[in-house]
């Protein structure tokens, strides 16, 4: 797939540049400019950023940052069995424990919560820095929803980061869920509460909470674009034709009849007088 020529390895992360450094220059500044590509299309078109993330793949699968790529480019395709092979390389390669919320969260894609909740048990997750924990939490309380266990899945994402007046990253995911899980439990009180403050703390409209909210409050929206947006068109008045002359078939017959250039002869003035 062809690279943008403004595209350089100068763009992606410094660490990332650094595990570079074990490859020969022409690779390195190949597998660099792939995975910028990766980190530019990820949001927007998943599948292209999949396809440069396998070429960074084949040209440096002993590398740990291509190997997370490959991963997220997998995950965020839905590809949760390949994605996780993925992130399993890349942790044996760092022993970092930072995946392991998103490992877990491809076991509940493959339809196994109950393999997510029992990592969410485990050692690695005390090794965790909080936005690692709180991802943790949203992945278990994501698995308990799977099983239907809607009432463990708020008890879940309780905790004091998600009343707390400091506003993180993460914290209107967090209320986002929260609301969310008490919709389901019939607690629509509280999920309108709750739905407030994710507003509140989604500096930058990363959640549909508004529009959650003016659902619960009622409110319905009209897409302006559905429809013919084309203003309709009058129809032209009817005005009932003149009565047809006895002996006229259509109108054009009816006008001959009546005008007929031999009934008329010019005058002195050039004017058409009718003949007697």
């Amino acid at each position: 797939m062809p690279i943008p020529d403004d595209i350089t390895g100068r763009e992606i992360d410094k660490d990332v540049q650094q595990e570079l450094q074990s490859l020969p220059k022409g690779l390195a500044e190949e597998v660099a400019r792939n995975l910028v590509m990766v980190a530019n299309l990820i949001d927007e078109e998943p599948e292209q950023a999949y396809a440069y993330s396998r070429i960074a793949l084949r040209l440096a699968s002993r590398v740990a940052a291509v190997r997370e790529a490959a991963g997220f480019t997998a995950y965020a395709t839905q590809k949760y069995s390949e994605a996780l092979g993925e992130f399993r390389a890349a942790k044996r390669m760092t022993g970092s424990v930072e995946l392991w919320p998103v490992m877990a969260d491809c076991e509940r894609g493959m339809g196994r919560p109950e393999k997510a909740l029992d990592m969410a048990g485990a050692p690695e997750v005390q090794k965790l820095d909080k936005p690692g924990q709180v991802e943790m939490r949203l992945v278990a309380a994501g698995a308990r929803r799977d099983l239907g266990q809607i009432d463990a899945a708020i008890v879940t994402l309780q905790g004091p980061e998600l009343g707390s007046n400091s506003v993180q990253p993460w914290t209107a995911r967090l209320r986002y869920a929260y609301a969310d899980a008490l919709l389901a439990a019939g607690r629509e009180d509280e999920a309108r509460e709750w739905f407030a403050k994710v507003i509140e703390s989604d500096k930058d409209g990363s959640t549909d909470a508004s529009d959650r909210l003016a659902e619960l409050d009622g409110v319905e929206f009209v897409d302006a674009l559905q429809g013919d947006t084309e203003a309709p068109v009058a129809e032209p008045a009817v005005v009932d034709a003149a009565p047809v002359l006895e002996g006229e078939e259509d109108e054009d017959e009816g006008v001959e009849e009546y005008y007929d250039e031999d009934d008329f002869e010019l005058d002195d003035d050039g004017d058409e007088d009718r003949k007697a």
